[in-house]
This record gives C-alpha cells, structure tokens and sequence, in this order.
C-alpha cells in the first residue's frame, strides 16, 4: 500500500505546480504530447472481442498501437512490428489469443494465462518488454489497467519503501498484479483531478517521487 501521509505531500507539492490537477492548462498542453484519449479510443475499438477474433486484423492492430504510442520506446517499435510480420498463422493466432484473455477474463486465472503467453511468445525474439505487454491492456481499460515503465515503477517503490512486489526486468504476472494494486488503491486516496486515469496517475507519481 502507498503510503497515505507521502502521497499527501507528493499531491500538495504537485497541486501547488498545477492547481487543477491533469485539468490545468499546463497538464493539458503536456498531455497532448501523448494523446492518451485518442490512443485509448483506438485501443477500445481494435480489441474489443469481435475484434480480437479476426487474427490478421488484430494482429495489425497490435502494431498500430504500439507503433503510435508515446510511451513505448522508438527502439522497441520496429522491432515489434517485423516481430509480427514474421509470424506464421499458429503463432500469431497464439499471440492474438493470449492477449485477448488478458484484456477480457475477469478471472485472475484467466488473465494471467493470457499475460504468460504474451510474455511466452515474445520472449522468443527477446522482446518481453514491461512496454509491450503492458502498453495496450492501459489503453483499453485505463481506469483498471496500468503501463509499466521500468524507471517509474521502481521510483514509486523506492520513494515508498515497498519491498513486495520487487522489480524484474522479464515481465511476470505476481509483479503486474500486485503492481496494479497499489496503483488502483493509491488513486482512491489522492484528489481526483490527479486520477483521471491509471496512467495519470502514475504520471503524477512520476512527476513528483523523482524529486
């Protein structure tokens, strides 16, 4: 769990910058830089079930996400997208497949086999990035979801003093869980306007824990 008393005074430090939260107008102008709502709308209409179902389509939406996204490294695009172009027919249904359970299984079970396989397949062209597994599920229910980036992550659990979960670099499912935990609780107890979503969220603690 965060704790309540040095997210209060990250919040008052960050409110003291930006007064109305992700609403003020300097949040608003860096925001746009990432076009969060857009990328989000794109994610939500991709991947929806129907969507996951056609293999190719969703395939190529897979990297037309990440080839758009802000927050995945410029390194890590191509090398995405001639990932995907490589893969034959089983590979790639196996690829579409697990993310889709990791975007639509409430079970935890469920998910996490869908979150393995991802990582799994990936691994097999060394390309099991925190960015990559994590970038589309945020995107798709960025209230429930959220983007690991290494040098947050471990900033957050550093500033907070948190030894469970630890830190890997190779994607696992105990991290993400626990990880999204904490992110989902702390944002009940800050303002509003500083938890529009996951991501914004996180941002603020990016913005504030490397002080």
């Amino acid at each position: 769990m965060l704790d309540e008393k040095k997210l209060k005074h990250l919040q008052a430090e960050f409110l003291m910058q930006y007064p109305g939260g992700f609403a003020d107008p300097a949040m608003v102008t860096i925001g746009k830089r990432h076009n969060v709502d857009r990328m989000t709308r794109l994610a939500q209409e991709c991947f929806t079930p129907e969507g996951c179902a056609n293999v190719h389509v969703a395939a190529e939406n897979m990297v037309k996400v990440v080839s758009r996204s802000s927050m995945v490294s410029m390194f890590e695009k191509p090398k995405f997208r001639d990932f995907v172009k490589g893969l034959n027919e089983h590979d790639k249904a196996f690829m579409v497949n697990a993310l889709s359970q990791l975007l639509h299984n409430k079970a935890q079970s469920r998910q996490r086999a869908g979150f393995d396989a991802l990582v799994d397949i990936l691994k097999t062209e060394k390309l099991a990035k925190w960015s990559l597994i994590t970038i589309i599920p945020a995107y798709y229910a960025p209230r429930r979801e959220v983007f690991v980036k290494p040098t947050t992550a471990k900033n957050i659990l550093r500033y907070f003093e948190i030894d469970d979960p630890v830190y890997k670099p190779t994607p696992t499912w105990d991290f993400y869980k626990k990880y999204r935990k904490l992110i989902n609780e702390g944002k009940t107890r800050v303002e509003s306007s500083l938890s529009p979503s996951n991501a914004a969220f996180s941002g603020f603690l990016m913005m504030t824990v490397k002080n």
